[in-house]
C-alpha cells in the first residue's frame, strides 16, 4: 500500500525503518538469548516521539495517525518482536486508555511523559482464573474508603509491569456481578501493597517481560478511578480493540521479517546444482508467503483508517488481528522449511521469529474470542 501512503506516513516508515536497521535488528539476537530488556533501545525512542506516536501534541506526543502507528510497529516488529511489543503494549493499550479516558488532570500528570517516553505504561486486566472471560472471572476488587480506593487481588501476564511506571489495573467496585461491575485504576509505580514477580519465563518474546502482579490493600486516591466507575470493562475491551490493530501490525512485521529472511537465504543456499531459489517449489512458498503479508497488511491499514475515520471498527479490528496473526506464524513456518535444517538453529533469525509469532494468535483476545468477536457482529448487522 506505498502508493496510499501519505508524506507524513513514508517519512515515518523511512525514520522507523533507518532506526530499526541500526539500533533494533542487531540487537534482536542478544534480547533473545539474553532476555534482558532493551532499555538502550527503548530510551533512545522516546526523544523521536515514536512512544507517543498517536498521542495529540497537546499531551507530548507526535500527534500522528494510526496508519502510521501501524508502520511503527511493523518496522519493529520487522527487526524484534520484543521490542515491537514493548511498544505496542505501552501505546495501544496503557497510553491509549488515559488518553480515551482520563481526566485532564489525568492526562497532563501520565499521559505527557507517557508519551515522551520517560515512563512506560502497562495495563493489567488477565487473572489467574480469568483471561477471556474478564466479566465473570475478575477478582480483584477495589472498594472505598474515605477519600481512596483500596485494591487487593492478582493480576497475570502484565507486560511492561516490572518497568513501568504508570500500571492501569482493572478491579471490580461492585461484588454484585454483571458487566457494570468493573471499572479501571491508574496506579502508579511502587504504590505500597503492589508486588510485581520477576518475569515470567516464555516461549518466545524474551526481552519483553511478562509479569504476575499481586495487590495487598493497595492505597490510591478516589481520582485514580479512570472512566466512569462500572464501565471498567466496556472500557478495556474498547481499548483491546485498537490493540488488536497493534498486533495484527506487529505480526505483519514478523512476518515481512521471515520472508525476506526466507529470500536472503534462498538465494544463497545451492541444492541440486543451483540455488535454492531456482526452485519452482521454493519459488511457489515465497508467492504464497508474501501475498498473505500483502493481504494482511491491506486489512490492519483498513481499520486504522477506519479508526482514524471516527467509524465502527470492532469486526475489522478483529479481522485483521485474526488474519495477520495466524498469518504470521504460517509465514514464519514455511521460512524455517525454506531454511531446511539451519532454520531449526538459533544462527538463523527465523527460530526466534516463529517462536515470537506464537503469542501473537494469544495476545489480546485468543484466534477462538476474534472469531466470535467477527461472527457476533456479523449475525447482529445481518
Amino acid at each position: 500500500m506505498e502508493f496510499e501512503l501519505n508524506e507524513e506516513q513514508r517519512m515515518i516508515r523511512q525514520a522507523a525503518r533507518e532506526f530499526v536497521e541500526k539500533e533494533v535488528k542487531p540487537r534482536a539476537r542478544e534480547v533473545d538469548e539474553t532476555g534482558q530488556f532493551p532499555w538502550e533501545t527503548i530510551r533512545k525512542m522516546g526523544p523521536m516521539g515514536f512512544l507517543g506516536i498517536n498521542v495529540p501534541e497537546e499531551y507530548g506526543g507526535a500527534g500522528g495517525d494510526e496508519i502510521s502507528l501501524a508502520i511503527l510497529l511493523e518496522e519493529l516488529g520487522r527487526g524484534c518482536g520484543s521490542t515491537g511489543l514493548i511498544t505496542e503494549d505501552h501505546i495501544c493499550l496503557a497510553s491509549e486508555a488515559i488518553a480515551e479516558f482520563g481526566t485532564e488532570e489525568q492526562k497532563q500528570k501520565y499521559l505527557v511523559p507517557m508519551a515522551r517516553g520517560e515512563v512506560l505504561g502497562a495495563l493489567s486486566l488477565t487473572e489467574p482464573g480469568a483471561g477471556s472471560d474478564l466479566v465473570g472471572g475478575v477478582r480483584t476488587t477495589a472498594r472505598r474508603d474515605g477519600n481512596e480506593w483500596v485494591l487487593n487481588g492478582s493480576k497475570m501476564w502484565t507486560t511492561n509491569a516490572g518497568v513501568a511506571g504508570v500500571i492501569v489495573i482493572l478491579a471490580r467496585t461492585d461484588p454484585a456481578g454483571g458487566s457494570h461491575s468493573l471499572s479501571l485504576f491508574i496506579v502508579p509505580k511502587d504504590t505500597p501493597g503492589m508486588h510485581v514477580d520477576p518475569p515470567e519465563k516464555k516461549m518466545g518474546l524474551h526481552g519483553c517481560w511478562s509479569h504476575a502482579v499481586s495487590l495487598d490493600e493497595v492505597r490510591i486516591p478516589l481520582d485514580n478511578l479512570l472512566g466512569e466507575e462500572g464501565r471498567g470493562i466496556h472500557e478495556a475491551l474498547h481499548v483491546l480493540d485498537g490493540g488488536r490493530i497493534g498486533i495484527g501490525a506487529l505480526s505483519i512485521g514478523l512476518a515481512q521479517g521471515a520472508l525476506e529472511a526466507a529470500i536472503s537465504y534462498a538465494k544463497e543456499r545451492q541444492t541440486f546444482g543451483k540455488p535454492l531459489v531456482g526452485h519452482q517449489a521454493i519459488q511457489f512458498k515465497l508467492a504464497d508467503m508474501a501475498t498473505k503479508v500483502y493481504l494482511a497488511r491491506l486489512g490492519v491499514y483498513h481499520a486504522a483508517w477506519l479508526k482514524d475515520s471516527g467509524k465502527p471498527y470492532t469486526m475489522e479490528a478483529g479481522m485483521s488481528k485474526l488474519f495477520a496473526s495466524e498469518m504470521a506464524e504460517w509465514v514464519a513456518y514455511q521460512a524455517i522449511q525454506i531454511h531446511g535444517g539451519y532454520g531449526y538453529s538459533r544462527e538463523y533469525p527465523v527460530e526466534r521469529i516463529y517462536r515470537d509469532a506464537r503469542l501473537m494468535t494469544i495476545g489480546e483476545g485468543t484466534s477462538e474470542i476474534q472469531r466470535l468477536v467477527i461472527a457476533r457482529r456479523l449475525i447482529r448487522e445481518s
